[in-house]
């Protein structure tokens, strides 16, 4: 019923490439999205959502392209990135670790085949992965500790809850129209709802989480302003 979203044979699908902020106050929200069929390639959305030099990104192993980390080290833009298993390393030199690290190795290496090389060198951080196996993290900051680097990449797993949370509360599992149009759509929507909710949430400085502040907003339609602000501000959870 969705030809138009390529995949496989009896399967359609679509990606929806996000960009999720984090700000200092510790709130995130979505600012920036690509919406492709499931057969595009991950790492070719980088170049959209891939744009402030302010900002330091971290992005799963599906975006890794050794000529664009190049081309964000040379345009001073920080990255932390989970590496494939079977990407060749060149190790140059090894970042001595403090004593009861949980970082495996730390080293400075050249990244890829002979044919595929980065032309800069980059960071590569050995982890646990809480499952008996390792995680390789590459990144171009040279600044920041092993355990800030690893910190950092672990906090990535925020966007998995985001399109849990998503998928859960404002209904987007299930699409009500097939075209392409009605797809992208329902998708906005449901951002802008997730938006809408935090920015709610920051202007009443309310301490409730998005999701009961979305319950009390649909408990109290009806009702006036002043009322489900009241709801909103309180502490009390039913």
């Amino acid at each position: 019923h969705f030809k138009w979203a390529e995949f496989r044979e009896t399967k359609a699908g679509v990606k929806l490439h996000l960009r999720l902020v984090f700000d200092e106050n510790g709130t995130h929200y979505p600012d920036k999205e690509v919406i492709t069929n499931a057969k595009a390639h991950d790492r070719n959305q980088l170049e959209v959502l891939v744009d402030d030099k302010e900002a330091m990104y971290v992005f799963d192993r599906g975006y890794v392209d050794y000529k664009r980390f190049d081309l964000f080290t040379d345009d001073g833009i920080f990255f932390v990135c989970r590496l494939k298993k079977n990407s060749v390393l060149h190790p140059v030199y090894s970042f001595s670790l403090p004593e009861g690290s949980d970082v495996l190795s730390d080293t400075m290496a050249f990244i890829g085949s002979s044919t595929n090389c980065t032309e800069n060198v980059f960071r590569i951080i050995v982890i646990p992965d809480g499952k008996g196996g390792e995680l390789r993290l590459i990144t171009n900051r040279f600044d920041l500790t092993a355990e800030e680097i690893s910190e950092i990449y672990r906090s990535r797993w925020a966007i998995e809850l985001f399109f849990k949370w998503i998928k859960q509360h404002v209904k987007i599992k299930h699409f009500y129209g097939q075209s392409e149009n009605a797809v992208k759509n329902q998708i906005y929507l449901a951002l802008i709802a997730y938006c809408l909710n935090v920015l709610i949430q920051m202007e009443s400085k309310s301490k409730n989480s998005i999701l009961r502040i979305s319950r009390i907003l649909v408990a109290n339609l009806w009702r006036n302003s002043q009322y489900w602000l009241r709801k909103i501000r309180s502490k009390k959870v039913p």
